[in-house]
């Protein structure tokens, strides 16, 4: 498998968040957890971010275990850190800040030069109609698709 073709979404995300901005981060990983991503085994379910001392981290982003690795295999939910900078970092911990947005991490892949990157973005909670508005959407969407394939 080529690493260009290695993207986790977290699908879970667009559903209960309506995202306003968006960043990309790299991650600071050891050598057995870019092999796992590498391989397509990693998750972003269930995974947010947050600031503290003016660094983002990113919380409970599942990275399985190496195969081969051996003692220094790593564990599979660890807070990892994002690399942004100075300027970004101020804008979301602004937008952290307030009531209702959440730092979620929207997609997970690995760039050109072979590095891993972490799309996340400033999410806004929806609410439950807000949720049948997208599956409307969704399913419109669809059903005009089926329409052209004829």
């Amino acid at each position: 498998m080529n690493f260009k073709e290695i993207n986790i979404k977290n699908k879970r995300a667009t559903f209960d968040y309506s995202i306003s901005d968006t960043y990309t981060a790299g991650i600071v990983l050891t050598g057995t957890e870019i092999k796992s991503i590498r391989l397509g085994k990693a998750s972003l379910v269930d995974t947010f971010c947050y600031v503290i001392n003016g660094e983002v981290w990113v919380k409970n982003m599942y990275i399985a275990e190496y195969f081969y690795g051996t003692y220094n295999n790593h564990e599979a939910r660890r807070d990892r850190k994002l690399l942004l900078t100075k300027k970004e970092i101020a804008k979301i911990e602004k937008c952290g800040k307030e009531t209702g947005y959440t730092i979620v991490p929207l997609r997970l892949f690995i760039n050109g030069r072979g590095l891993a990157k972490l799309v996340i973005g400033i999410g806004r909670g929806k609410k439950e109609y807000d949720k049948r508005q997208s599956i409307k959407e969704r399913e419109d969407k669809r059903s005009i698709a089926r329409m052209f394939e004829k």
